[in-house]
């Protein structure tokens, strides 16, 4: 007998314990794959290679005499493997991934097309500045519409990625507190409870000494907490903005003007432009320095370990800081000012052995260029309609960390409407995985118990919000009516069960040992 799911489709009672197991390990659609060295392809490959000319006898002792230790693959082979693997995990392309904190949202293919261009991605950091005025008018563009969002001066362009403009921001303000002879006695930066993990790592990495800041009831910046904190001795503050509990600090004004008037600097971590973005301008906010992720605000993929970018825009006061290299342009066209002289002789240095990331900054003026200003402008309002929707629509039932007005661009729930269930934040987490979602951020930020951050980035329909909703809705309804076991042994429809996280934390196996004992991918 079947009835009827929340979705509207059939099922069958107890379905997640009745369903026989495969007997070959696939389950439908979604095949059995084995690693890559646990393939039958060893001693074949799937390309025909000329000999070579030469026997290598130069190269001496250097000549490799036993198997390489990979296995050969035909091309069907190769791609099976790697869409099974793609089929095993989640993707954007593939619904609405909702992790909070990351702007995971979709890519525009059009940015992609236009990094494909070969004057951009054929071309090479030591080539004469004459063969890529192209390149350097490009980085030229997105240097000024950068500064112009922002409403800064200057703007660092070669950071790698967020923590990484982190790193460029607080050299930039200790180069300036040498330059002005107070550097040995400010040794403190201010951090909020509430910000990214990065911040006070970034901080203690330059040699400063971290000091919390409380916050507020209701998520933001202390104020109070702040100003008895601030003294001669603090070089910085930094501060999210909006922060990570998805809610703008209303106090932003005050906390600049109480930190300039003790002389040090304000560093605003931007990881969450998406939300403000064509609405607000930073540098009107008294901001000194911001890194702004370009791929969370301006769409260049997210994940993977790069590459990013994530470009640092700089106050007039520690504008003659900035790290070289940055473009110039005069009668000959552009140019690259490689070293810390003249003009540029406070620079603190360099970040990064070239120019920074070429690929990223195409695809982030492709989206600039295409939205226009008023759809950047959409971007933060649909951002923040989204996540205030989703809270508006789960808030019933699931617990808002901070109820009273709207969030930002991501909904932040706590999981004091889970006590008595006996399902944990984690459990719910795991059980989302079995509804097709992949999981909200857990635990995080951590000033909130049991935290489920949710951001829907503004990329997603109401049609696919709507879809979230339904299944979210379901399982908490499930959670509440006492349907334990369907959260505890959760996830029972994924490729992978429920593991063991501590143990794969402490002991993780990071290499692959051959049934004889070998272990032929290390040799």
């Amino acid at each position: 007998m079947s009835t009827m799911n929340t979705i509207g489709r059939p099922t069958t009672p107890n379905a997640v314990t009745s369903k026989p197991a495969t007997l070959t390990g696939g389950r439908g659609l979604l095949q059995d794959e084995h690693l890559i060295f646990e393939s039958d392809g060893w001693g074949k490959t799937g390309v025909d290679l000329p000999e070579p000319k030469t026997d290598g006898g130069d190269l001496g002792d250097l000549v490799r005499r036993d198997p390489i230790g990979l296995p050969g693959l035909s091309e069907p082979e190769a791609m099976r493997h790697y869409v099974r693997l793609s089929q095993k995990n989640h993707a954007i392309d593939l619904a609405i991934y909702p992790l909070g904190s990351c702007t995971m949202k979709h890519n525009p293919r059009l940015n992609e097309k236009m990094a494909r261009l070969p004057g951009f991605s054929d071309i090479h950091p030591l080539q004469p500045v004459s063969t890529v005025q192209g390149a350097l008018e490009l980085m030229d563009q997105l240097a000024h519409w950068l500064k112009t969002l922002t409403g800064m001066p200057a703007v660092a362009m070669s950071p790698k990625a967020g923590a990484h403009g982190e790193l460029c921001g607080l050299m930039a303000i200790r180069a300036a507190h040498e330059a002005s002879g107070e550097h040995l006695k400010r040794r403190k930066v201010l951090v909020p409870t509430s910000a990214h993990g990065t911040n006070p790592a970034t901080a203690a990495f330059v040699g400063y000494t971290v000091v919390e800041v409380a916050q507020t009831d209701d998520g933001r910046v202390d104020v109070a907490d702040l100003a008895a904190k601030l003294g001669p001795d603090v070089a910085a503050i930094m501060v999210t903005n909006p922060n990570t509990c998805g809610l703008f600090e209303r106090d932003i004004l005050e906390i600049s003007r109480l930190t300039h008037e003790a002389g040090a600097y304000f560093y605003c971590d931007g990881a969450n432009f998406n939300a403000i973005v064509g609405r607000v301008r930073p540098g009107d906010l008294g901001v000194d320095a911001m890194h702004i992720n370009l791929h969370k605000t301006f769409s260049t993929p997210h994940g993977g370990g790069g590459p990013g970018a994530g470009p640092v825009v700089l106050s007039e006061a520690l504008a003659p800081f900035a790290p070289a290299p940055w473009v110039v342009s005069d009668g000959d066209g552009f140019q690259l000012i490689e070293r810390a002289e003249g003009e540029a002789e406070q620079a603190f240095g360099r970040l990064c052995a070239f120019q920074g990331q070429m690929g990223m900054y195409v695809r982030a003026l492709s989206y600039m260029m295409s939205h226009g200003s008023d759809g950047l402008r959409q971007v933060a309002e649909d951002a923040v309609l989204n996540a205030n929707y989703i809270k508006a629509r789960l808030s019933d039932l699931m617990s808002p960390a901070f109820p009273d007005g709207p969030c930002m661009h991501e909904a932040l729930f706590d999981d004091e409407w889970l006590k008595g269930t006996e399902v944990t934040t984690l459990d719910f987490a795991k059980a989302m995985i079995d509804e097709g979602f992949h999981p909200m951020t857990m635990y995080f930020p951590l000033v909130v118990h049991g935290a489920m951050l949710i951001e829907p980035t503004e990329t997603e329909s109401k049609q696919e919000l709507d879809r979230f909703i339904t299944a979210m809705r379901a399982l908490a309804e499930a959670a509440k009516a006492g349907d334990v076991d369907r959260f505890k042994g959760a996830p029972f429809h994924a490729p992978l069960k429920r593991l063991d996280e501590t143990r794969a934390a402490r002991q993780p196996v990071l290499r692959w040992t051959a049934p004889d004992g070998s272990n032929i991918a290390a040799e």
